[in-house]
């Protein structure tokens, strides 16, 4: 009789333990569906102005932008790829018949910044780009495909040698009467540029901004500064508070300008990507509240560029947390790859 007792609570426990399984199967994919479906997600093409919201990657579709030598993949609809040229040749593969205006970029030889240089190009801009030594400008990896590595150079660019650090270097960046606005993508070891280049530079610019009049700005900061510290993944977060203890330091201070100080009445979006890559761009940019995956920088130039020249841009005033098409498991990688050599 006990045995027959244990057998059948044994079944019954087996039964039992089989609709727990199944529930839990049942509920796990309806919160699947809903976590792709309804997630605080706007997607970017690459394309001023284009903005498709709430949609998942593999439904979205890229915007053709008509560009000059860019990487097959940065516009899925664009097969053709023409030569370098002047701005005329730029120009006429906008489909304009003259340049449109001019961008100024800060820090315009970083891997970012010379996205944002390359890019700006493409959409038929002139560009004015600071740099400490602007003969490391190259086409970028990302968006230059076979040309990436290359020296860059263009009759609508101009390239000014100087430090962002010292006030009469940064107003000579914004000698133009055109500016349509400003990326700053600022960078470099802090034994080479100081402990407070970011904060002292971005007040520069606000400064030259102000005295030519000037709106909008777009500032690459990181995931992880600011209010966004517990989006980014628990090692970079280790990393944030040791060997990058300065350094996130001296960019908190820099959006701080934004957020309640001197530049609190421009029109400024603070940009922080997730982990950087190198990669060809993919159209695709997730603002996101969760934790952040990787992104190509061609992404974060095309994000930029975006935030100074769309006229109903949504992130005005805001700080937008972007990441692409790969997960949230990313660490710092440190390869020389990933600086682009």
């Amino acid at each position: 009789i006990f045995f027959r007792c244990v057998c059948t609570m044994a079944r019954e426990q087996s039964r039992f333990g089989a609709f727990l399984l199944l529930l839990g199967l049942a509920l796990l994919g309806i919160s699947g569906y809903l976590s792709t479906t309804q997630g605080p997600v706007a997607l970017w093409a690459l394309a001023p102005g284009t903005v498709i919201s709430t949609l998942r990657p593999s439904t979205h579709t890229s915007v053709p932008v008509a560009r000059r030598n860019m990487h097959p993949g940065a516009f899925h609809n664009v097969e053709h790829r023409t030569a370098p040229g002047a701005s005329e040749a730029l120009a006429a593969a906008a489909g304009d018949s003259e340049v449109k205006g001019t961008i100024v970029v800060i820090g315009a030889t970083g891997l970012t910044g010379a996205e944002a240089v390359f890019q700006g190009l493409a959409r038929g801009y002139k560009v004015v780009g600071l740099a400490r030594n602007p003969s490391k400008l190259v086409v970028p990896a990302g968006s230059g495909g076979a040309d990436g590595g290359q020296p860059l150079a263009d009759g609508a660019l101009t390239m000014i040698q100087g430090s962002v650090t010292n006030k009469a270097d940064v107003m000579r960046a914004f000698e133009a009467d055109d500016i349509a606005g400003v990326v700053v993508a600022l960078g470099g070891k802090t034994s080479e540029v100081g402990k407070t280049m970011l904060t002292d530079g971005t007040s520069n610019i606000i400064e030259a901004m102000k005295a030519k009049g000037l709106k909008r700005i777009a500032v690459v900061t990181s995931i992880g500064a600011g209010d966004s510290e517990k989006q980014a993944p628990f090692f970079f977060r280790v990393l944030m508070g040791t060997v990058m203890r300065g350094v996130f330091e001296d960019k908190n201070n820099q959006e701080a300008l934004f957020l309640q100080g001197p530049g609190a009445d421009l029109e400024y979006t603070i940009v922080r990507p997730g982990g950087l890559t190198v990669n060809p761009p993919t159209g695709q940019i997730n603002v996101i509240d969760g934790e952040a995956g990787s992104i190509a920088r061609a992404d974060v130039a095309s994000f930029c560029l975006d935030a100074i020249l769309d006229p109903e841009w949504k992130y005005i005033g805001k700080t937008p947390c972007i990441s692409s098409l790969e997960g949230t498991s990313w660490t710092k990688d440190r390869s020389a790859a990933a600086r682009g050599a």
